[in-house]
């Protein structure tokens, strides 16, 4: 006896379902990624380490300010925590955290690192505010004033400030700011002459002939 075979429309349905299904969970995943970098930005766990995964990041905005002492703090900020001024919440770990988590930009490069000074600056990528590290643990959003803080720094301030993250996610690299360049050899020698062969005219020897 033949079994009777399904309609058509049946099998439709279920191909769309299971389409269905697949798409939910491909945007749903993307959902708590974005989640997550977000998380990431405004309280970043003390353990997590560069993408070259030399150094900490939680650490770094410390040895730039050791390096760099005239950059500004930016750290009067009041913690939605606990009530209280949030002194590590300075401007540069919140840089740092925008440049890694927010834009997930390469800590090895200077570019990336101007880029994201172009965007402190204007000129680049808009900053959102409700992206900005600092949006959910501090009782004001920083940005603003962050943005302000970087335009007031000059040129070579702000190249000294990209040397030094360079720098310091990049611990092992040698050379970075001024790669040896060889000179050539100022002193001048006259090639010697193989033996055998008769040496080639030099200047002043035609003194000699007189």
């Amino acid at each position: 006896m033949v079994k009777p075979r399904k309609p058509q429309k049946q099998r439709g349905l279920s191909f769309l379902l299971v389409a269905f299904s697949i798409t939910l969970l491909i945007i749903l995943g993307g959902f708590f990624d974005s989640l997550e970098m977000q998380g990431l930005a405004q309280t970043p766990p003390e353990q997590t380490t560069s993408p070259s995964g030399r150094v900490r990041v939680s650490e770094i905005w410390k040895k730039v300010y050791e390096q760099l002492p005239n950059l500004p703090l930016e750290n009067q900020y009041i913690s939605q925590e606990t009530g209280k001024v949030a002194e590590d919440n300075t401007l540069i770990g919140r840089l740092i955290r925008y440049h890694v988590y927010v834009k997930a930009r390469p800590t090895q490069y200077r570019l990336d690192w101007k880029l994201t000074l172009a965007d402190y600056l204007g000129v680049n990528e808009p900053m959102l505010v409700l992206d900005y590290p600092g949006r959910e643990t501090l009782k004001e959003n920083p940005l603003e004033r962050d943005q302000k803080a970087i335009q007031q720094l000059n040129r070579a301030e702000r190249d000294a400030l990209v040397n030094t993250l360079v720098r310091l996610f990049n611990p092992n690299a040698t050379n970075i700011d001024n790669p040896t360049i060889p000179k050539p050899n100022s002193s001048s020698t006259t090639p010697k002459t193989p033996p055998g062969l008769t040496p080639l005219p030099q200047s002043g020897d035609a003194e000699l002939l007189k």
